[in-house]
């Protein structure tokens, strides 16, 4: 149930900053087109030759391409220096869970907080799931102990 809980919050954080990177790459459009239309009319009120034109156009694309492709590249280090971020989260927090669920283990059963109380609400996404299930070595005892109860 914790494990859950952290990662619909992960997700839900994962999805935020998603949104926001959605409406900056449309803000930076919308600046790059309105750029773009400046530089046009600024174009033709010089009435240029078309050769010059032809090649003053196709160097506005290749500068505009070289700016997009750093704004791109800067975004992809950012989104994977965060990534990094929440893996060590989700490390820390799945490491959290663990020993918790072992300290509940070795406590006597009448020593044990009442299981509905530890519950945490969550909602559940209905998913289709096929094939077998994978668990690390050490995790044996716990997911042979959740099977039986």
């Amino acid at each position: 149930p914790v494990l859950r809980l952290l990662e619909a919050q992960l997700q839900d954080q994962r999805r935020k900053y998603e949104e926001e990177m959605e409406a900056l790459r449309n803000e930076l459009d919308a600046m790059q087109e309105e750029l773009h239309k400046q530089q046009q009319a600024s174009l033709q009120s010089l009435h240029l030759s078309p050769e010059v034109l032809v090649e003053l156009r196709l160097q506005q694309e290749i500068t505009r391409l070289t700016n997009e492709n750093l704004d791109l590249k800067e975004l992809l280090e950012k989104l994977e220096k965060n990534e990094k971020k929440l893996k060590k989260q989700l490390k820390i927090y799945m490491k959290k869970v663990q020993d918790f669920e072992a300290s509940q283990t070795t406590l006597p059963a009448d020593r044990r907080p009442h299981e509905s109380s530890m519950q945490v609400a969550v909602q559940r996404k209905e998913k289709d799931f096929q094939g077998m299930l994978e668990y690390h070595k050490e995790d044996e005892p716990l997911l042979i102990r959740n099977l039986i109860t």
